[in-house]
């Protein structure tokens, strides 16, 4: 956990947290065709899995975990609610139950779900409840949806240790909490930043957070 708590340090020095909503923009978009056979795609070890975080408006977070090495693929979509098939509307009304999460199918002979942690509290402040910069309401909670005992185990330990070493400022406040059903967003969610680049939020939000991760991450960037 030494290189883990050394990595978050620096991460917290070097990414810095917008108040820049990520709500105020979603119109006039580019859209993009759900690739549905991306997440079934056959690695060199054959082996995949899973991994759901919500940490804030999942444009600026699904480019962050396309960009690790061993990320299969990077979902934008919604989870924790009790409502079947919601919209984006409908989640950004704070009345679904539902986080903005990134979904993450990854080869774990090429990452590991630790280093995924990692990125996850590196790329947003979780320590603030319900709330990313502008973005408030629990649709933007920091939230871990573990999909098996490891994962709820390795996650709570990590939070654990994060918090009795102070690398944030403020206590982790991140929700660790069982998966139960994930539902893909709108396909102009997808691919966000790589379709629209030339938007004001990527532009001034998306962008230098992303450069400054990659900056950290380096040793996790895909080739």
């Amino acid at each position: 956990m030494k290189q883990t708590i050394s990595l978050l340090t620096t991460a917290f020095i070097f990414i810095t947290f917008t108040t820049f909503g990520c709500n105020q923009t979603a119109d006039k978009l580019k859209t993009t065709q759900l690739d549905q056979e991306k997440s079934t795609q056959g690695t060199d070890s054959g082996i995949l899995d899973t991994a759901t975080f919500g940490n804030g408006c999942f444009w600026c977070t699904e480019a962050i975990f396309t960009s690790l090495e061993g990320a299969i693929t990077a979902r934008s979509g919604y989870s924790g609610g009790k409502i079947k098939n919601p919209s984006y509307k409908e989640v950004c009304s704070g009345s679904t139950g539902h986080a903005e999460v990134i979904q993450i199918t990854f080869d774990p002979t090429l990452i590991s779900f630790e280093v995924l942690l990692e990125a996850f509290w590196a790329s947003h402040d979780p320590t603030t409840l319900n709330r990313q910069g502008n973005d408030i309401g629990t649709q933007y909670r920091s939230v871990i949806f573990y999909h098996n005992d490891v994962q709820k185990k390795i996650a709570e330990e990590l939070k654990s240790e994060l918090n009795s070493k102070k690398v944030f400022p403020n206590p982790i406040v991140t929700e660790i909490s069982p998966f139960t059903e994930f539902y893909v967003a709108e396909s102009y969610h997808q691919d966000y930043y790589e379709l629209n680049g030339d938007q004001p939020y990527c532009t001034f939000v998306i962008k230098p957070k992303l450069e400054k991760f990659k900056k950290v991450f380096s040793d996790h960037l895909k080739k």
